[in-house]
């Protein structure tokens, strides 16, 4: 049996506080029956108290689009996993390719920031996704490996429960251009089955894996057909409540 599916938007930096609630507020009118799926939205920082308090009742949950390894200290501009919590969010979005393509993160910096999300009872959305260039060169498997070998040490099976990992080609991120369903699919397979050798069938059978890159109400229920595609996150098309509840409706209807 699949898990259920995880439809999340990712607002990265859009959006002000009043901005957030009236997307907010159109988006729980559009979704409000939609139960077949769970939905996330990770707002910017500015806006995860406000759109939380808009979205109680709701079957919207609230994430982060980061988060710092420590619960508290002289860390400027940082922000933890309890201060995440107190805002409402139970979701947290980790490595995002724009995190490691302009600020430096790394595996080794992923690894400790989801360490610190499962400690603290928040839902790690990790992602891992190669360039353009190394899957030109064959080398997608082997990145997307060692992401996860790297991303997730130390982590006991047990511990994998409470992850969701999101596979995003970065070529496809903001471009237009999205991986073919088939193409997701070998990639989605290959991760799972690499959990599966590591931590056994319960474990991979439950681990949800979300596909991103220009994800759109046009592409999403293709991809949702797919069998080891268990949901998307979601750029741009998120920015949008009528898009994103038009991708949420499509993807239930390709379950």
């Amino acid at each position: 049996m699949k898990p259920k599916p995880l439809i999340a938007g990712n607002w990265k930096m859009y959006k002000t506080g009043p901005q957030a609630s009236e997307l907010a507020s159109r988006l729980k009118s559009l979704v409000s029956d939609f139960t077949e799926v769970d939905i996330m939205i990770a707002p910017p920082f500015t806006a995860l108290g406000v759109v939380a308090e808009i979205l109680k009742g709701s079957p919207i949950d609230i994430g982060a689009q980061d988060i710092f390894w420590e619960t508290e200290g002289p860390y400027t501009g940082e922000i933890s996993a309890p201060m995440l919590k107190a805002a409402g969010c139970s979701y947290v979005i980790i490595g995002h390719s724009e995190r490691r393509q302009y600020f430096g993160e790394t595996n080794q910096s992923v690894n400790r920031k989801i360490k610190a999300a499962v400690g603290a009872g928040l839902v790690p959305v990790v992602c891992v996704g190669e360039s353009e260039s190394e899957r030109e060169s064959g080398q997608t498997f082997s990145v997307v490996q060692k992401q996860l070998e790297e991303g997730l040490k130390g982590f006991s099976a047990g511990d994998l429960r409470a992850v969701v990992i999101a596979y995003e080609p970065v070529w496809a991120i903001g471009t237009g251009r999205t991986a073919t369903r088939e193409q997701a699919q070998e990639v989605h397979s290959f991760m799972r089955n690499r959990i599966r050798a590591a931590c056994g069938n319960s474990v991979a059978n439950a681990l949800r894996i979300l596909y991103g890159g220009s994800v759109k109400p046009e592409n999403i229920a293709g991809l949702m057909a797919m069998e080891d595609i268990n949901g998307a996150l979601v750029g741009g098309a998120s920015l949008d409540a009528e898009s994103f509840a038009a991708i949420i409706r499509n993807a239930i209807e390709g379950l």
